[in-house]
């Protein structure tokens, strides 16, 4: 009976074994997911993926500003006639080398740190006579100017009854100058039309607005120091007059001027 009994016992396991369903391991996560997690789940992906893009080209954006080529507009016509009002050029910073920024400050805006000076990491030359050149205003260094170069260092500057002599010898300037007043200023009175002589300081330029009796440069403000000067103005790439007929607005035949 023994016997018999303990052969029903393993006959019982075997029965209960067979009834029993097959164990499984658990689905994947991502199979128990609902179908609205899965979409909020791909949405804060391509959100990041967004943010991620927008992060690289801004500072991509950014670097390209500081060290390689800056975008301007001319507010004023003290550049005529190389430059109308309304022209947006570049600015080349490798012009004379590569520029490492400094006297920096956190500002609110785009960008939002603003340098006051730059110092050549490699030089490549040096600014020379003729170079239309961007620079911080002397007198509120918030502010950028755009003139040419007129004066070098260790140069004497002079001008006598409207005419730069530079070293003595009268600059050949009138291809790129223009002067509006047939009139001539006292140097005692204003310095537009009689001023100097003077020696352009170590590491100064003189500049000048090419529109001669229009222009707020160093006759009335002094030097520019290297260290203020941005680049180099190379091209005009939109012109925009908004005036007169509107199918005059846009300056078609300046577009891609290289400046001289």
């Amino acid at each position: 009976m023994e016997q018999n009994s303990s052969s029903l016992e393993e006959a019982r396991d075997a029965s209960a074994d067979a009834a029993s369903p097959p164990s499984q391991d658990p689905a994947p996560l991502t199979d128990q997911l609902s179908e609205a997690e899965r979409r909020a789940r791909s949405v804060k992906s391509v959100l990041r993926e967004y943010a991620e893009a927008i992060v690289v080209a801004m500072l991509l954006a950014f670097a390209i500003r500081v060290f390689v080529v800056q975008a301007f507009k001319i507010p004023s016509g003290s550049m005529i006639p190389t430059l109308q009002i309304g022209d947006h050029i570049l600015v080349s910073k490798l012009s004379y080398g590569l520029q490492w920024p400094g006297n920096c400050a956190f500002k609110m805006s785009f960008p939002p740190v603003t340098c006051y000076a730059s110092h050549q990491l490699v030089s490549f030359g040096q600014p020379e006579r003729g170079d239309v050149v961007v620079f911080r205003y002397p007198e509120d260094e918030d502010k950028d100017f755009i003139k040419r170069i007129v004066g070098l260092p260790g140069d004497q500057i002079e001008i006598r009854n409207k005419v730069v002599l530079v070293n003595g010898v009268p600059l050949e300037d009138r291809t790129y100058t223009q002067r509006v007043d047939p009139g001539v200023i006292d140097g005692t009175i204003n310095p537009r039309d009689n001023f100097g002589p003077i020696t352009v300081p170590r590491d100064s330029y003189f500049v000048m607005g090419d529109n001669r009796d229009q222009s707020l440069d160093s006759r009335f403000w002094g030097y520019v120091r290297a260290e203020k000067i941005k680049g180099k103005a190379f091209r005009v790439y939109w012109s925009w007059s908004g005036q007169g007929n509107w199918k005059q607005w846009v300056r078609w035949e300046r577009l891609g001027r290289a400046i001289h």
